[in-house]
């Protein structure tokens, strides 16, 4: 272990710990602790002790920054310091935009060390404009309430506009140098005090901030180790922002504390080249831990051209873990995705389907590595409430995927409407409980009490059921429609406008409205790419129709233009957002004849 009172100058490694020059070693002869400490500061200080690292690629996936994690500790230390001689005190608050770089991962462990608790916050996205992003920083800024806040300079014009009109002290992380350090020696948190805070995915009107203890991080982070059975070979590859859980614990924190280096592409990077991921992958000189939701995985398929073989271009055999999570896990798409790459090399085996929150830190389930994607049928009046299917009309089956084993420290109950525990495949709520499970919501005992109950366990929020030891969701419990009695999930009639031609996941929004008579309806959001309004006509009608033959329900559908339905933090569609700025009126849909 390093002592933090030894002087490291930024930049410098112990002997023998040079970089080469395509980045930081995937194999080192240092000993591997799968995240085995009593706090992150201790993974950082062991993790230092290696030759492993983080590395920065830009937009083609061209290495800009090699950064050691002896370096990432001395300029942590520094900064620690730094935030001490300005006169933050343990327990305070840093807020900071999660960029991908190593000036945000430098103030975050700079906070560890110091005591603070770093509050990672999201980056501007395309959707909303510059006031949408202004007041979702000023409301978790004024969640949090940190005792200074950075950002990098690029936006500032952002940044520091959400700070004044909140009177909070900000600045951009590029002056930190400017600090004086402090002349102190750090003191250690404890495993249960706060290690950071994390605002989920859909954190935006109604922010909660996660407050995760030392103790739940490290034991989420060896399960994350233990589960993957991480191998001298690994090496982590991750666009995945570090504002998202996710991103964060899953491609920053996991491989600190695992030792495991890494290579990056911003997330907005990925976004105009997505492709570049791949090409990562293909050059990884050991085997590959990757993550991603499913659209990043649909998007890779979309963007290969007709005219190229990917075997041309990309190299997939060493990838061994593709892990899937974040949102709902679309069997469709996966497979779309191995008919498109198995060529290149990649196998259906290597996909890792997970479950998670960040309630739970991060990882609730894992799919064994190896065992790939299962799915289990399960017929349309059981994920419907009603009983036994009527053996009159035809049966309609939804294919859920099986999100693997509950992970070390971790235990999964499923619960019925009054609370008991249901039987084996049995739908109802899941519930978790374990050692990783968060301290509670920040500042907020209510919203902590309404689903954390005295015994430890935390109603998760989603629907699902276990089968022969596997976690299997089937939705969101908030998102459920119900119409006369039955239960309704909007994927599913996402999915019945998808196999229209023209559309993909992401153009669709499926959520209840209450109609004029005051009974619940199905309201569905559609992007609409057709100018002509006669045509614009007939959209409708057949969106309307296909809704109805597969679901038996009949919608009151809206086409909406491109780009118009919100997305979370993660990239996965908010049906709840974008119920909200339809029934406000912030979402026109087009003016369309009866």
């Amino acid at each position: 272990m390093l002592d933090r009172k030894q002087t490291i100058e930024p930049g410098l490694a112990p002997p023998g710990a040079l970089s080469p020059p395509g980045g930081t070693p995937t194999r080192d002869d240092q000993q591997r602790r799968i995240a085995d400490f009593a706090t992150l500061g201790e993974a950082l200080d062991y993790a230092a002790l290696g030759r492993r690292g983080l590395n920065f690629h830009d937009a083609r996936g061209t290495l800009e920054r090699t950064y050691l994690y002896s370096e990432l500790r001395a300029d942590s230390l520094a900064n620690a310091r730094r935030f001490i001689g300005h006169g933050l005190k343990p327990g305070d608050r840093l807020a900071l935009i999660a960029e991908t770089g190593p000036e945000f991962a430098a103030a975050f462990f700079g906070a560890v060390y110091a005591g603070l608790w770093p509050v990672p916050l999201p980056l501007p996205t395309s959707f909303g404009g510059r006031e949408a992003y202004v007041d979702q920083l000023k409301v978790q800024l004024e969640s949090c309430d940190p005792a200074l806040f950075l950002y990098p300079a690029e936006i500032a014009v952002f940044a520091a506009d959400a700070a004044a009109q909140l009177g909070l002290e900000a600045r951009e992380w590029e002056t930190l140098g400017d600090i004086e350090p402090a002349a102190v020696e750090l003191a250690s948190p404890g495993m249960d005090d706060i290690a950071y805070l994390q605002y989920s995915s859909g954190s935006t009107r109604f922010p909660h901030g996660v407050a995760v203890s030392h103790r739940a991080l490290l034991d989420n982070l060896r399960a994350h180790g233990l589960g993957l059975g991480v191998e001298d070979s690994d090496r982590v590859i991750s666009w995945l922002p570090w504002y998202h859980d996710m991103g964060l614990v899953g491609c920053l924190l996991s491989p600190i504390a695992n030792q495991l280096s890494v290579d990056y592409l911003k997330t907005e990077d990925f976004a105009r080249r997505p492709l570049a991921w791949l090409d990562l992958v293909t050059r990884n000189p050991g085997t590959t831990l990757s993550y991603s939701p499913t659209f990043g995985y649909d998007i890779c398929a979309r963007r290969m051209s007709s005219q190229t073989r990917a075997a041309d271009r990309f190299d997939l055999s060493r990838w061994r873990i593709a892990g899937n999570g974040a949102d709902m896990i679309r069997p469709d798409v996966m497979q779309a995705f191995v008919d498109c790459f198995a060529e290149a090399g990649f196998k259906a085996s290597a996909f890792c389907p997970s479950y998670g929150l960040a309630e739970a830190t991060l990882a609730v389930s894992l799919m064994p590595p190896g065992e790939g994607i299962r799915l289990e049928l399960v017929e349309e009046t059981e994920l419907a409430g009603a009983g036994s299917a009527d053996r009159e009309r035809p049966r309609r089956f939804r294919a859920i995927v099986n999100c693997g084993k509950p992970v070390t420290g971790m235990e999964v109950e499923v619960r019925g409407a009054d609370g008991e525990p249901l039987p084996e495949r049995g739908i109802g709520k899941l519930y978790v409980r374990g050692t990783s499970v968060m301290v509670g919501y920040f500042r907020d005992p209510e919203a902590t009490a309404a689903c954390l109950d005295g015994d430890g366990w935390l109603d998760t929020g989603d629907m699902g059921y276990l089968s022969r030891g596997y976690v299997f969701i089937v939705g969101r419990a908030k998102d459920m429609i119900i119409i006369n009695g039955r239960n309704h999930w909007p994927q599913d009639i996402e999915w019945a406008v998808e196999q229209l031609p023209g559309f993909k996941a992401g153009d669709i929004a499926a959520f209840a409205i209450t109609g004029s008579s005051g009974e619940e309806t199905p309201a569905v959001l559609v992007h609409c790419r057709v100018s002509d309004p006669g045509e614009r006509g007939r959209l409708r009608d057949d969106i309307r129709e296909r809704v109805r033959a597969i679901t038996g329900i009949t919608p009151v559908v809206e086409l909406v233009p491109p780009r118009t339905l919100p997305r979370t933090s993660s990239g996965k569609l908010s049906r709840t957002k974008a119920r909200n700025l339809y029934l406000s009126g912030d979402i026109v849909p087009y003016d369309i004849a009866a």
